[in-house]
């Protein structure tokens, strides 16, 4: 077996031998003790003591098999939906092991060319994987050929698993346990980093899986639409018991999907402006450009406010591109609350004086009712911020306004554009669409489940404009939740709010930042899935906000990258560990004294040399096979994951395809036109000095 310090795996299985003899030898002290010069009953207890020591030798021998055996497959490792383990104090991750100095020696050791043929497929596999190619179109010897591709018990020389990768990284440890992670670590936000099509979404689906079991709030943001995951969130909601509160909110498939207005709830007014302003480009000369389209933005937005009217898409749209109605109606609101009782009659007089020739050249053209709204406004000195703002805007030349907002105009065209922009501008007042409508609070209230599909494929700038809006609305959400709780739960209890944001690179912003490092105190814990760190620096612009991004994440779990600087954020923050290296010195003196009867002298040594290197190199992470992953865990614990690959087989709680959950949700779906009547005012009941307006009364608008 084998010698410490020195752990020897890949060798021969000498133990074998040894266990061999130890057997034959108890067999004939058993069976024919005379034929060891034995008295029965010593002979008995000399076999006994030999048949224990040939187990033991034959276990070692076979600890050293199975290792070499792991060396060279890659076992799947599959698990039922409802036989994933859900616990109320831990998060299931799937099988593994601690990684320690020992396994960094093991795989070190994998890399000596005298041991290769211990790592490395053997000849008849590679003849096998061969004659697969080659006898693929011959008539007599294809049937033969499919038998050797066939991955059954029965077939010796069977294919891996099409997973890649370096099975040696998981084989360095043959005893794998299931791995767990407190949930209270989870507060501290989960980032999985890694390549396409390597595993990132199958463990999402792992985890969703516990959170919607476990009872949480579980919101998924999915911005390419994966079906598998929707098909996945949407049966586990069933199989818990949940589907009455499953919402699907999808670009792709407006028809089935939930309604949503992103800018319709917030805690402070400007929040709708810096929604729509952040999806603009800030570098350059485009940064005065977005500032003022922030600031008109936030006049349609306050006034629509102010009208008791809740901003969506389609009227922030309407009244950017021609702000004269809303100018119009507001005045009208303001003189009749405000102004004195004849003040219809004194505009009338001043519209029947005004002559086109005399007007200013921004004005020409102009309706006649609006500018004599403005000019009595300005004689009665009257103030009012939204009135100031909005008599601001409309006094502009129209087309130097329409040149300053010219970088939102094409974002809200895009916005409010065909199916979408029913999707994301409700009208609440439609009792013809089922379709019900959302709000984050209302989610949270009713431990919702929400699926948002955001279809970035097919169109990258209304994916990214929405999936910030929603981030703002839930930091806005998360705010409330903090100072005041939520509304009907018990006091002092926080909700567990599980977001999962896949392909987050897509859509992280200025949003994302304050939910990772101030929302954990309303109980949000995000877990996002990304490719490469990179992706997330190139699109926020800045690496030192990237960083900032980054050092947010407390625990860190990564599948195999193609990026160096990615494998980097994990191996950078690992200790460096010792490691032996066997070296084989061998030499030979002759002797030059002829009385000497010595002509020569040898010598064979065994020298251990001890060397210090890293735990782990980027390299080991760009071998990974797929569904596999090295985690920091609690507190930089490092472990080597294999997670389990789901099996759907004769699961009757998923869907066999979209269009089946499709008639299922509609048949769930049931319009409530005054369901946003949770609370007393539609957006969150929190202080609001920004507010121009300050009522009590329910939206009808």
């Amino acid at each position: 077996m084998s010698v410490r310090p020195v752990e020897a795996l890949l060798r021969p299985p000498v133990e074998l031998w040894s266990a061999l003899v130890a057997t034959a030898t108890g067999s004939i002290a058993l069976l024919a003790p005379w034929a060891l010069m034995m008295p029965p009953g010593i002979a008995s207890a000399a076999a006994a003591s030999l048949f224990l020591l040939a187990a033991v030798r034959a276990r070692q021998a076979w600890r050293v098999l199975r290792y070499q055996r792991n060396m060279r497959r890659l076992p799947v490792y599959r698990m039922r939906a409802e036989r994933i383990p859900v616990s109320r104090h831990k998060l299931f991750l799937g099988r593994g092991f601690r990684w320690t100095q020992r396994h960094t020696q093991r795989l070190r050791d994998t890399l000596r060319p005298e041991v290769q043929h211990y790592v490395q497929p053997g000849a008849l596999y590679r003849w096998a994987r061969r004659r697969e190619v080659d006898w693929e179109s011959t008539p007599m010897l294809k049937t033969l050929a499919g038998c050797l591709r066939q991955p059954r018990w029965w077939n010796p020389v069977r294919p891996q698993p099409a997973v890649g990768g370096m099975p040696a990284l998981h084989a360095v440890e043959p005893e794998e346990e299931d791995a767990w992670m407190d949930l209270g670590e989870r507060v501290g936000h989960l980032l999985v980093l890694g390549t396409t099509r390597v595993g990132k979404t199958r463990l999402a689906e792992l985890l969703v899986t516990q959170d919607i079991h476990r009872g949480d709030v579980v919101i998924v943001f999915d911005p390419k639409g994966d079906a598998d995951l929707l098909r996945r969130i949407y049966a586990e909601a069933q199989r818990a018991g949940r589907a009455d509160a499953f919402y699907l909110f999808h670009l792709g498939f407006p028809e089935i999907s939930a309604r949503y207005n992103a800018i319709g709830s917030f805690s402070r007014i400007t929040e709708v402006a810096t929604r729509i302003a952040n999806q603009l480009p800030s570098e350059g000369n485009s940064a005065a450009f977005k500032e003022f389209a922030w600031r008109f933005v936030n006049i349609v937005a306050r006034a629509l406010v102010a009208l008791e009217r809740r901003p969506d898409y389609q009227q922030i749209r309407r009244y950017i591109n021609d702000i004269e109605p809303l100018f119009v109606e507001y005045a009208r609101h303001y003189l009749a609350v405000h102004g004195p009782e004849d003040w219809a009659d004194a505009v009338e007089d001043v519209a029947a004086k005004i002559s086109e020739r005399n007007l200013a050249a921004a004005l020409r053209g102009r309706d006649r009712e609006a500018i004599a709204l403005m000019r009595y406004l300005q004689a009665q000195d009257l103030y009012d911020p939204v009135l100031e703002g909005l008599v601001s805007a409309f006094k502009y030349d129209k087309t130097y306004f329409d040149k300053i907002v010219s970088s939102v105009g094409p974002l809200m065209e895009k916005l409010t554009t065909g199916s979408i922009a029913a999707l994301i501008s409700p009208d609440y007042l439609d009792e013809q669409d089922a379709r019900p409508i959302f709000e984050w609070l209302q989610i949270i209230q009713r431990k919702g489940i929400v699926y948002v599909g955001l279809d970035a494929l097919t169109d990258t700038t209304v994916a990214s404009a929405v999936g910030n809006a929603m981030f703002a609305d839930l930091v806005s959400v998360a705010g409330h939740i903090y100072k005041h709780g939520v509304p009907g739960a018990e006091a002092g209890t926080v909700p567990t709010i599980s977001l999962h944001a896949d392909e987050f690179n897509e859509l992280i912003g200025d949003e994302f930042v304050p939910l990772l490092n101030k929302a954990g105190g309303a109980g949000f814990q995000v877990t996002a899935y990304t490719q490469t760190w990179s992706d997330v620096e190139a699109r926020i612009g800045n690496r030192a906000k990237a960083g900032q991004v980054a050092g947010n994440f407390n625990t860190l779990i990564m599948l195999r990258v193609k990026e160096l600087a990615t494998a980097e954020m994990l191996t950078d923050q690992l200790p460096r560990v010792e490691v032996n290296t066997l070296m084989s010195v061998s030499g030979v003196d002759d002797s030059a004294d002829p009385a000497s009867g010595v002509d020569f002298k040898s010598r064979n040594e065994d020298r251990i040399s001890v060397s210090e290197v890293p735990m782990l190199t980027p390299a080991d992470l760009v071998r990974l096979p797929k569904g596999q992953a090295f985690a920091l865990l609690e507190g930089g614990r490092l472990w080597k994951l294999r997670m389990p690959l789901p099996d759907d087989r004769a699961d009757a709680a998923l869907p066999v395809s979209l269009a089946a959950m499709a008639e299922d949700m509609q048949r769930r779906y049931v319009t409530n036109e005054h369901w946003y009547r949770t609370t007393e005012r539609w957006w969150h009941p929190v202080a609001d000095t920004d507010s121009p307006t300050r009522h009590e009364t329910h939206n009808h608008g």
